[in-house]
This record gives C-alpha cells, sequence and structure tokens, in this order.
C-alpha cells in the first residue's frame, strides 16, 4: 500500500511540475509582447495605418461570425438531431479543414475565386481575390469547422427527452428547437461566437494566400504585423500584436465566465431535481 501511495503521489508531483513549466513558458510568450509592445501602444493608435488595420479587423471578424453562426447552427442540428445517408461520412468532411494548415486552405480558395466561377462573381461585382470580402471569406472558412463542433458538442448536451416530451405534447421540430434545444445550449453557443471571432482576428494563412498583404487594403492586424517586420518597424508590429493579446484575453476572460455561469445552472438544476 506504500509504494502505491508514494507512486501515485511522486505522479502528482510530476504532473504539478510539467504544469508549472506550461504557464512558465506560456507567460514569458505573453511577457515577450506585452513588455515590447506597450512603449508602442500609444504611438501606434495615431497611425493611420493601425487604425485602418484595426477597423478592418473588427469588421471582418464580425461579418465572418455572424456568417459561421448561420451555418453552424443549422449543421451542428443535423448532425446531432436528424437522421441521412452518410451522415458520419459527412461529418468527416466538414471537420477535415481542422486537421489542414490554413495556408492549404488558403490555396483551396483562391484556386477557387481564380477560376471562371470566381471572374464571373467579379463581373457581377462581387470581387474576393485581393479585396477585404476575400478576408471575411477566408476568416469563415477557417472558423467554420471549429464552431460547427463546438456547437454540435453544445447541442448533444441537451437532454433530448425534454425535446422528446414537447414533441408528445403537440410542438413542431422548429418551436422544440426554439423553446427548448437553443436556450438550453445557449451558453455554448455564446462561448462559440466569442471564441469564433477571436479566432478570425488572428486568421492569417489563409488571408495571406487569399487577398495577399497590401497596406490599407488588406491590411488587418496579423497582416500589419507580417508587413511591419517584413520592413524592420518592429514598433508597430509589436503594438499590433499588443492589440490583438488584449483582444484575446478579454475575450478567455468571456468564454471562462460564461462557463462557471453554466456550471452554476447546471448545479442548480441538479439541488432542484433532487
Amino acid at each position: 500500500m506504500r509504494g502505491k501511495i508514494s507512486t501515485f503521489d511522486f505522479f502528482e508531483i510530476l504532473t504539478i511540475i510539467i504544469t508549472f513549466i506550461v504557464i512558465i513558458f506560456t507567460t514569458a510568450l505573453i511577457l515577450a509582447i506585452v513588455l515590447k509592445g506597450i512603449p508602442y501602444l500609444g504611438a501606434a493608435f495615431y497611425s493611420e495605418e493601425v487604425r485602418f488595420s484595426i477597423r478592418l479587423s473588427l469588421y471582418t471578424a464580425s461579418i465572418a461570425t455572424l456568417i459561421c453562426m448561420l451555418l453552424a447552427i443549422p449543421t451542428a442540428y443535423a448532425l446531432t438531431r436528424t437522421v441521412f445517408p452518410f451522415k458520419r461520412a459527412c461529418q468527416m468532411i466538414i471537420e477535415l479543414p481542422l486537421s489542414m494548415p490554413y495556408l492549404v486552405l488558403g490555396l483551396s480558395l483562391l484556386i477557387i475565386f481564380s477560376s471562371d466561377f470566381g471572374k464571373a462573381l467579379k463581373e457581377l461585382g462581387f470581387k474576393v481575390v485581393f479585396d477585404k470580402n476575400g478576408i471575411i471569406i477566408a476568416q469563415t472558412v477557417v472558423n467554420l469547422p471549429f464552431a460547427i463542433r463546438f456547437i454540435r458538442t453544445a447541442f448533444e448536451e441537451v437532454d433530448e427527452r425534454l425535446e422528446f416530451i414537447s414533441g408528445s405534447l403537440g410542438a413542431t421540430k422548429w418551436e422544440r428547437f426554439i423553446t427548448i434545444t437553443l436556450p438550453l445550449a445557449r451558453n455554448g453557443i455564446l462561448s462559440t461566437i466569442i471564441l469564433t471571432w477571436s479566432r478570425a482576428l488572428g486568421e492569417f494563412g489563409a488571408t495571406l494566400m487569399l487577398v495577399g498583404a497590401t497596406r490599407m487594403k488588406t491590411e488587418t492586424l496579423t497582416t500589419s504585423i507580417y508587413l511591419n517586420l517584413a520592413t524592420g518597424d518592429t514598433g508597430a508590429s509589436m503594438a499590433s500584436a499588443t492589440v490583438i493579446l488584449i483582444i484575446s484575453l478579454l475575450s478567455l476572460f468571456l468564454t471562462n465566465w460564461i462557463g462557471r455561469k453554466n456550471k452554476q445552472e447546471s448545479r442548480m438544476k441538479d439541488v432542484n431535481r433532487w
């Protein structure tokens, strides 16, 4: 028994040590950005280029997140509440981009929108390649599988028996979805919205392939970091990185707050049930 206890204690100590190593390394990464970027932060906000990149990033990330939610919610519902042929294969295809490099996704988008299809869209007035519309599409494609997976998980945690009881009382599937599934999964959906928006702000690989990196045209915050580093302007690049870090921290705070709120509500339901 003593041998088992000492082995278990050693294992716990080992995991704690590894945890602190990870924390120290992550803290060093964050401080490297903060300490270098804060001195340039004030001057950066007086720069028209930085302000342009912030406005463009907020605009494209918000539109991309909205599109992701409009597509992810019904897709996640279909994957969790309906039956159709080759459902498992379809789920694998949807999640495949999660394991693909973003540069490859960007190259795929470039091939599609440089084809006759893309040229036809351009003639109709919807330009994608080397345009801000391309940024929105790149951010959407990169984050859509991520959003679908998280919302699917949120829907799977909803007790289907409640929907069944509602259906036995005459509620349609649409009414069950609106009155039961969505309200019970709202915290998971809110967390997905925040994380998707934050990830869209930091997207770079697919965007670079599809729209390039042009100052004051397709310059998002991540593109600004790339351009300023390429030209030797370390201060401006660090300032842009600091802005992204601040937004990421706020997003993480909101996500954790929603998660704690969700756990508290679950505990209250369990208490009331008993």
